[in-house]
Order: structure tokens, then sequence, then C-alpha cells
């Protein structure tokens, strides 16, 4: 399958920083696949999100988006349009009063037929199981019901690709989770490419695919399930690992021979299960 957005040897330096913020990185990403970015802070994750919809363009290399170069003015509107981005404050992305008028806001301003808005918003909100708040106003909402009807709100431009930033990082669990299974029904059942950057090790697990960064270059990149059995390069970089893998760590150190690689709780508990009764 040919990859949807292509990365070429990019480099980017802020004004006045040290140090490149991307180093040479080149990335593939395929249609529907759910891909998770790891890093340390300062390891260049966010940049590299901004550079999926060219917030950002490259100092060097290139950035290709279903064949279109991010750098060329000409082609930001389709960019943007098969490229949604959410961010980590809710409250800031939200411009209405009304759930249902916050997700319309953005096909109104691209001209889109106001029958065609009414379908967009309602099959947005169902998508992320957010239907019957239509009405409700944002601010009664919880932080991950707002970041869900942000969500919604990238929808509504029918994108090809969700890329989210740190979407779940002021969020309280359960509002994590919302977000993320929201996320991943989306992927999973819909066919949208998702790009998730994240801290937390239990939502990098759901992914398919796992690339970890390291001061703008990336340094691992395979299955979870790949990536998370290497505990102590992980640890070098600043990382964890998810609580099932440490579970499994200690119990394996402790005499047990459980899979390293049970990520889920449910898998873990199986693991385990299986083990105590041979």
């Amino acid at each position: 399958m040919n990859p949807f957005i292509r990365i070429e040897n990019i480099s980017y330096t802020y004004p006045d920083a040290g140090q490149p913020a991307l180093d040479g990185l080149s990335l593939e990403i395929i249609p529907g696949s759910f891909v998770a970015v790891l890093g340390a802070n300062g390891s260049g994750k966010s940049t590299l999100a901004k550079h999926l919809n060219a917030i950002l363009t490259p100092d060097a290399g290139r950035v290709l988006v279903d064949g279109m170069d991010t750098a060329d003015e000409q082609n930001l509107l389709p960019i943007r349009r098969r490229v949604g981005m959410v961010f980590q404050n809710p409250d800031n992305q939200i411009v209405a009063n009304v759930v249902e008028d916050d997700v319309a806001f953005a096909p109104e301003n691209l001209g889109v037929e106001p029958a065609q808005i009414r379908r967009r918003v309602d099959e947005a909100l169902r998508q992320v199981g957010m239907y019957e708040y239509r009405l409700h106003a944002p601010h009664l909402l919880s932080g991950g019901q707002k970041q869900r009807v942000a969500i919604a709100g990238v929808l509504a431009m029918e994108p090809q690709v969700l890329v989210l930033d740190e979407p779940t990082a002021m969020l309280d669990p359960r509002g994590r989770r919302e977000v993320i299974a929201a996320a991943e029904t989306l992927c999973r059942q819909r066919g949208i490419t998702v790009v998730l950057i994240t801290h937390h090790m239990e939502e990098a697990a759901r992914a398919d695919r796992l690339l970890v960064m390291d001061r703008g270059r990336i340094v691992m990149d395979g299955a979870p399930r790949d990536v998370f059995t290497r505990g102590q390069a992980l640890r070098a970089l600043g990382l964890d690992v998810p609580e099932t893998t440490a579970l499994i760590q200690r119990l394996n150190a402790a005499g047990m021979a459980l899979p390293a690689d049970a990520l889920s709780p449910e898998d873990c508990a199986a693991a385990i299960e299986e083990a105590l009764c041979h």
C-alpha cells in the first residue's frame, strides 16, 4: 500500500534554538494505520505532528501529503482538509455555545452546503459518541466529552488523517479512556488514519505501530509488543513501559515464565492464569 504521508529527510530548527527539533527524520504512514509517537519532553514529537498538516514546514527535506508538498502554499487548504489536528486543551478548540454549532463551524467556513453540514455534524457526533449532547453547552461537559467534541469538529471536515497531539494530557483517567476509545474506533471501524502523540504508555500500547523519538530522530519503530520488550533502552531515553509489561517483568524475575508481550490487562491476566494453572 502506498503511503499517504511521506516524510523525506526533514530537519527543522526553531528560531534562536541551539539545536534542531527535527534532525534528518524520514517516515512513511500508510492509510488506515494507528501510529503512536512517544518521546521525552523536547524529543520533537509535537514538532513532527505540526509538520503533518503544514502548521510548520521543514528547513530541509520535504513532507508529502497525498502527493502534495506541504511547502507549496497552494496546497495548504487541501492538505488541511485531509489532515485534521486536535491539540491538548479542548477549551482552546471550542468556539461556539452549542455543541452542534461548534462542530459545524469548520465546514461552514469551507462553504459546504447546509444539508451536507447537517449530515456531517450528525455523523461526526455519532462517531465520537456525543450525538445525544448535540444541543448541550460545551462548558457543561467533562474534559473527555469536550475533547470528543473537538475531534468531531475535525471529523466534520472529513479528513483522511487525524493527528492527536497529546489530546489526553489535561484529562482525568476516565476522560483519557473516552478519547482513546473514540480514536481507536475511528481507525478500526472507519478506516481513518490516526497519529497519536502521547506520553502515556497504555495509550501507545493500543496502536498498530509505535515510534519512539529522541533529539529529533526516530530511534525505535515497530509494533508496541516489540518496542515495549526493550525496557532498558526505553528507560535510557527517559521513558517507561506499560504497567502490565512492568508487572510481567517483575514476575519473570521472580521465577515465572510469562510472555513479555502481553500488553493489555486482559492478555496479562490470561497469561498469569495460564501459568498458575500449569
